[in-house]
């Protein structure tokens, strides 16, 4: 895949491809977004025809949400605009659907051509995972059969609504208000419920404000300056890595402004890193997690 040559915004990513494409994680919850699409069981496979379940709307899940939703819609444009003319980009803040898109090209043969070369590529420090969506997007239909919009829209406002009566959790939620009704209203009291933990909040260890310089630590002895590079390079407006001599534990990343520093900070926070392999998987006993700071002005 070509580098990207608009100009994204400070906090988009430049694309690059990547070769391996297993099999995406699928979950029930993600059935819709904005009750637009549903997923695909299957996924693009290297060959030059169609695969079957072929669409030109991707479902895209496993992307950081740490990082704020109109720059994520953004840098999802920028990336898939390599394929084809991106028709519309679908994303939601609710819990359901954190974490996931929509992206919807022009044609089959760009998203089965993006499915191939963007999977797992590491967006803000997370390997997405790319797979079709079994029905159009709102976007594909006001481009193809604008006449069907109406009947189109009622159709997934109906599978939307199906999907939450059958959501376990609400499920749960209901029956739980309904047995509290009950005991109201016959004077019984009420099943204790159980004491709930208090959450721990970590607190930082300094209150730094916003910089351009950000503070790395816990770095693997192994760690080299170009591995480094490596790690912060897909974020944009990066400046300079400076290692420091004699202390191979701790970095110093500088980039253009306070904003796209922050980006990086936000995304690479506590992600596990091995000088030898680079970022590996939360999971993989490789690496250790760094931390990821504004360094202290002054």
């Amino acid at each position: 895949m070509t580098e990207i040559s608009t100009q994204p915004p400070a906090e988009a990513p430049a694309a690059g491809p990547s070769t391996s494409a297993p099999p995406p994680a699928t979950n029930g919850d993600a059935q819709q977004a904005n009750g637009d699409v549903e997923m695909a069981d299957g996924h693009a496979d290297q060959g030059v025809q169609l695969p079957p379940g072929a669409s030109e709307v991707l479902y895209v899940n496993n992307l950081n949400e740490k990082i704020k939703l109109d720059i994520m819609k953004q840098s999802l444009k920028v990336l898939f605009r390599e394929y084809g003319r991106v028709l519309g980009v679908t994303a939601h803040r609710n819990v359901r659907m954190r974490g996931q898109a929509f992206v919807t090209l022009d044609s089959k043969e760009a998203a089965v051509k993006a499915v191939r070369e963007v999977q797992k590529f590491p967006l803000y420090g997370k390997p997405m995972q790319l797979t079709f969506a079994r029905t159009e997007s709102d976007a594909l239909v006001q481009k193809r059969h604008p006449d069907d919009m109406e009947a189109h829209k009622k159709a997934r406002l109906k599978r939307k609504k199906q999907s939450r009566r059958d959501d376990p959790a609400r499920r749960k939620k209901l029956a739980a208000k309904a047995a509290a009704k009950q005991a109201a209203e016959t004077g019984a009291a009420p099943v204790a419920a159980a004491p709930t933990q208090r959450r721990i909040v970590q607190m930082p260890d300094e209150y730094l404000p916003p910089n351009k310089i950000l503070f790395v630590q816990n770095l693997p002895d192994d760690t080299t300056k170009e591995g480094l590079e490596a790690l912060f390079r897909p974020f944009p407006n990066l400046v300079e890595v400076r290692t420091i001599p004699g202390r191979k534990n701790i970095a110093f990343v500088e980039f253009a402004d306070e904003q796209s520093s922050g980006v990086a900070r936000d995304a690479l926070h506590n992600t596990k890193f091995s000088g030898t392999t680079g970022a590996v998987m939360a999971q993989s006993e490789e690496g250790l997690k760094i931390k990821v700071t504004f360094a202290k002005k002054g």
